[in-house]
């Protein structure tokens, strides 16, 4: 089993750069397509639900993501965790409202929570390494 931890500034303009960067790790440790596409569209959800929703007035805050390949298990598990306001609907809210439903179709599971300090909201997803995935 190997992991990765990235933490970012919570700003929409680095939402891609860590998609990249999970794509590259996940790629250097052989995950293949898919599930790397549905892994990167839910890297890139999740993040931007977190900058979007966890820190609605502009506040400063990090996003942090944690990825774990384990290849004796066949799974990845990708967990987004940010420190903002917690997960609640905005009426006044810049999205459609896809993104959580797009993460449940194209995830093996998630799980939605408060983050472990009480603070913010923690996104668990996981996607299996040994077959095509829930959308091919």
């Amino acid at each position: 089993m190997t992991s990765q931890t990235w933490s970012i500034p919570a700003a929409a303009d680095e939402v891609a750069g860590l998609r990249h960067a999970v794509a590259r790790y996940a790629g250097a440790n052989s995950v293949a397509d898919p599930p790397l596409s549905d892994v990167k569209l839910a890297v890139s959800e999740a993040v931007t639900n977190s900058v979007v929703h966890g820190y609605p007035d502009g506040r400063p805050g990090m996003v942090t993501v944690v990825v774990t390949v384990d290849a004796d298990e066949a799974l990845l598990t990708v967990v987004v965790t940010d420190d903002g306001a917690g997960l609640s609907p905005r009426a006044d809210s810049p999205g459609l409202g896809l993104g959580l439903p797009l993460i449940t179709t194209v995830a093996q599971s998630t799980t939605i929570s408060v983050a472990p300090d009480g603070h913010g909201t923690r996104v668990s997803m996981t996607f299996g390494l040994d077959g095509p995935g829930v959308l091919s």
